[in-house]
């Protein structure tokens, strides 16, 4: 890690307000921001840590734990809600064996949930990395689900 995350700070060296691109790229690298990876960013930046994990705790994309290798975001937007969002919910962590904000033990899923997609009319709405499911119940929940594991 330690030569990689040096390549990633090279390319911003003598650039001020380059913090959320750097972070953005370490994460990118390594799947999350781990202690040792802000303790180097904060030194690179002439920053604190302390300052560092303030500016990434206030945006939701970035993490501090390990996430798994797919993502599970499920819907429980209004439209989602009243068609069952929550049952599919339900159904994602009995199915993973973690809840809501969850990883995997295995690092395979990270389930989410979501106040809104904007998909509405496919409402209730699961979503697995990039790919975007809709009219989603329990039954087509499991099946996808399986098609990644």
């Amino acid at each position: 890690m330690q030569g990689e995350l040096a390549e990633i700070l090279a390319e911003y060296e003598g650039e001020k307000g380059a913090l959320i691109p750097i972070l953005q790229k370490v994460q990118g690298k390594f799947g999350y921001l781990s202690e040792k990876a802000v303790s180097e960013i904060a030194k690179f930046s002439r920053m604190s840590e302390s300052e560092i994990f303030g500016v990434a705790s206030f945006y939701a994309q970035f993490y501090f734990a390990r996430r798994g290798e797919h993502t599970v975001k499920v819907c429980l937007g209004t439209a989602c809600h009243v068609r069952g969002g929550e049952r599919i919910l339900d159904e994602v962590k009995r199915e993973l064996g973690i809840e809501s904000g969850g990883t995997t033990e295995d690092y395979k899923f990270s389930l989410e949930r979501v106040a809104c997609f904007g998909s509405c009319a496919l409402a209730p709405v699961m979503v697995i990395d990039k790919n975007v499911y809709g009219r989603m119940t329990i039954a087509k929940a499991k099946d996808i689900l399986a098609e990644y594991h």
